[in-house]
């Protein structure tokens, strides 16, 4: 069985003329990343290895999270292929995952990651907000053949705001 985390970046900001990937984090995009981080510890999710776009605001979304999780960063990678914003590229990223992890937290983008969790999932999701995490549950052994799977649980940061 394999699980795979999804969870977008917080929100960004585009005040600063700087390239996409350099775009940083709003004050909103850290706080609700802390709140979801938050949520996801008290989860005690099993999570075997994590790995991060490059691009600035889904690092510091990871960082935010690893911390909240208490989680290793050695076993943290940043990947190139997960800034993609097709799915494509971090669906194969995801096929060619090693079969020795079970339980893979990935942070990145949209459209990307509401793609991947209808294609693969067994909910519709309109959208993965900003700061949102979805974990999607596979039957199968080997990432190379996950297909559909069941969409576990969705936590979005307004689900959390009262």
């Amino acid at each position: 069985m394999k699980n795979l985390y999804l969870m977008r970046h917080g929100k960004s900001s585009w005040e600063l003329n700087v390239s996409d990937q350099d775009r940083s984090l709003l004050q909103r995009g850290i706080f609700d990343a802390h709140l979801v981080g938050d949520e996801i510890a008290r989860k005690n999710l099993k999570i075997d290895h994590v790995y991060t776009s490059p691009a600035n605001r889904a690092f510091h979304t990871c960082m935010i999270c690893l911390r909240a999780l208490k989680y290793p960063l050695e076993n943290c990678n940043i990947n190139s292929e997960l800034y993609d914003f097709s799915g494509d590229q971090v669906l194969e990223f995801i096929k060619n995952l090693d079969d020795n992890l079970d339980n893979v937290l990935l942070f990145g983008h949209n459209h990307t990651f509401t793609h991947l969790a209808n294609s693969l999932g067994d909910k519709h999701i309109i959208n993965v907000p900003t700061s949102g995490f979805v974990h999607l549950q596979f039957n199968e052994n080997t990432w190379a053949t996950i297909s559909k799977g069941s969409t576990i649980q969705t936590i979005f940061p307004k689900q959390l705001k009262a």
